[in-house]
């Protein structure tokens, strides 16, 4: 990483950092594929943080694993290198010695291998809520990426989770492909904010052992017949060979249901989510 890359980083979390977020708001960065940053009430989320170097990134990580210095929980979906990222977790378990991993139980080998103590990791049990303290509440829920594999005891090898973090709901559905369990799953929470993966699945990608997602397509009627209030693509960007035009996204809706509202995020973008919840008095 250049100087100016490295000023760019600190950058970026100096504006993590500085951001308040009122009740019934979330404030998200988009750090590419599914990596993103979640902070609402003075609790900062990542999700699969991916900021290693790697030459067939399309472009660089807008921060780089030392950067991360304000991680409160971390969230990871699976044990695929852009998600469970070897050269990210370490420095983050180094730079913030009190954060909690939560992962898959596949998951956990590893995680313990790159310097998670016990005490810092929390299994992600399908369907069983985990309280990050008084503010954070997460729910793992089962994906298939791109079947619905499971250990021994029942644990899925792939997650999403569902946040409740200052008034908002919010759902990061991981890799994931759609089958009815999961409609239902989610259909079933009041979702605000859905962030979903686009790139989709074809033959040739599973000759090359690239494992898919939902299409754009699927990802438009999920959040139409889940009723998200708002949606962002996700896993479209960053390597050529599995990625997806979110303009086709953003076209479909437009097409067939015009009054679904999403945003398309820009790299390293701050995006902040508006609920009804902060314009009601909370008292």
């Amino acid at each position: 990483m250049n100087k100016q890359e490295e000023r760019r980083g600190k950058h970026l979390i100096g504006e993590v950092r500085r951001t308040e977020v009122p009740y019934g708001c979330l404030a998200v960065w988009f750090l590419g594929q599914e990596s993103v940053i979640i902070k609402g009430d003075g609790v900062t989320v990542y999700i699969d943080p991916y900021v290693s170097p790697n030459p067939d990134r399309t472009f660089p990580a807008p921060i780089s694993p030392e950067d991360i210095t304000n991680a409160d929980v971390c969230l990871i979906t699976h044990d695929h290198e852009d998600h469970l990222d070897k050269g990210t977790l370490p420095q983050l378990v180094i730079h913030n010695p009190a954060v909690m991993i939560t992962a898959p139980a596949m998951c956990e080998p590893l995680l313990k291998e790159l310097g998670v103590k016990d005490e810092q990791f929390l299994k992600a049990e399908e369907g069983k809520w985990i309280s990050y303290g008084p503010k954070l509440r997460v729910l793992p829920l089962a994906a298939a990426h791109e079947q619905l594999t499971r250990d021994e005891q029942g644990n899925p090898h792939f997650v999403g989770y569902i946040l409740e973090l200052n008034g908002v709901t919010l759902y990061h559905a991981g890799d994931t492909v759609l089958y009815p369990e999961l409609v239902d799953a989610v259909s079933s929470h009041p979702i605000d904010l859905a962030m979903l993966p686009i790139n989709g699945r074809d033959y040739f990608r599973n000759a090359r052992n690239l494992v898919g997602n939902m299409s754009y397509r699927e990802a438009a009627e999920f959040a139409a017949v889940a009723q998200f209030e708002t949606v962002i693509p996700l896993h479209y960007d960053l390597f050529a060979g599995n990625a997806e035009n979110p303009g086709y996204f953003v076209d479909y809706l437009y097409k067939y249901f015009p009054e679904q509202k999403f945003h398309v995020m820009a790299r390293a973008e701050r995006f902040v989510y508006i609920s009804a919840r902060a314009f009601l008095d909370k008292e």
